[in-house]
This record gives C-alpha cells, structure tokens and sequence, in this order.
C-alpha cells in the first residue's frame, strides 16, 4: 500500500528564500521528526536515520536519499530508499502576491508491515514541522 499526500503552504516569505530553504537537504531532513540524524556524503547523497516506532524494527533505519530533479529555483524532486521503505518528495516554489506558495508532495511506499500505517498517520504533521522549520528559518510566523 503506499501513502500519498500533498499540502500546499502560503508563506510570507519571498520565493528565492523559500527556495534557499528547500533545495538543501539537510533542512528537508531536519524538519522531520522521525530523522535522529542524518549525514550528507560528498556525491550527493544525504542518509537519513530515521526511528519507526513500529513493530519489527527496533531501531533507526538507514534511508539513502538524493535530489533527482532540480529546477532552480523553482522545483526539487528526491528520492530515499531503505529496507524499510521508499519515499518520494517534491517541493515546488511559485510566487504569489504576498509571498511564496510552497506545494509538496510525498509518496512513501512500505516494504515492512506497519510502514503504511505510520506514516498516513504522520504525514501530516511531519508536514507542519517542515513548514515550521521553513517560517522559523526566516524569523517568521503565520
């Protein structure tokens, strides 16, 4: 089964910052809360260790991402894969008249059982988090 969800945000903040923020992958890995930590290697690639509290993994697990689309300063595409799961991302900036529009969308797809659960559960809020990482950024607040 796999979880799809999109969230659009309406930022006051101008779009090149908006993009400043989304095009690294650390802020994106940052933002999300089941992210312990995460380490950027030197061809591209960020790993997430990311916590699943779900039965059969009793630990982080180890998920590889990498931007595969990037379009400045507009749009970013990723995609991470683990044992665990896959996950797609794409964050697409569009200027409004007082701000940014930021649309995002994920596709996470499970390969344990459990996966699927969680995160259509937590999509959202992890959503939340990376627009409030995003606002906090910027000394922002809505």
């Amino acid at each position: 089964m796999t979880v799809r969800v999109t969230r659009t945000f309406e930022l006051p903040i101008p779009p090149d910052r908006v993009w400043a923020f989304i095009a690294e992958p650390e802020n994106r890995a940052a933002a999300i809360s089941v992210v312990d930590r995460y380490e950027t290697t030197g061809d591209g690639e960020t790993t997430w260790h990311v916590r699943l509290p779900i039965p059969l993994v009793d630990r982080t697990v180890a998920v590889r991402t990498r931007d595969v689309e990037v379009d400045p300063p507009t749009h970013v595409k990723f995609v991470g894969r683990s044992s665990a799961l896959q996950v797609t991302g794409e964050h697409t900036v569009e200027p409004t008249a007082d701000g940014s529009r930021l649309v995002n969308e994920f596709v996470v797809d499970g390969r344990l059982p459990g996966v699927e659960t969680f995160f259509r559960r937590r999509l959202d809020d992890e959503l939340d988090n990376l627009e409030r990482a995003l606002l906090d950024a910027e000394g922002t607040t809505t």
